[in-house]
């Protein structure tokens, strides 16, 4: 289960955008954000949160939960670039 939920996640991130319209409509959002960021540490960025025994995605959640990592509104070219293989990715490392 994550901790915090997606709910919890939507409502952070969206409580720090700017203006009426809100930065996450969908948990697809979140995911391919924490996904990212996750690709990321496992290259090798530093991370913003304590990180020692944590697996790189709970380490991404924990980051965005925090505020340490933001999620820009997307575009249609954004949501291209993201496809479903790579979250694959990213979860299989999980194991």
């Amino acid at each position: 289960m994550l901790h915090p939920s997606y709910t919890d996640l939507m409502k952070t991130i969206n409580s720090e955008g700017e203006g009426d319209t809100p930065t996450v409509n969908s948990r697809y959002s979140i995911v391919l954000a924490t996904a990212k960021r996750a690709r990321q540490l496992i290259s090798g960025e530093d991370a913003y949160v304590e990180s020692r025994n944590k697996k790189p995605l709970s380490i991404a959640v924990e980051e965005v939960s925090k505020g340490f990592v933001t999620i820009e509104p997307e575009t249609e070219e954004t949501e291209e670039e993201t496809t479903v293989s790579e979250v694959e990715e990213v979860l299989g490392n999980q194991d």
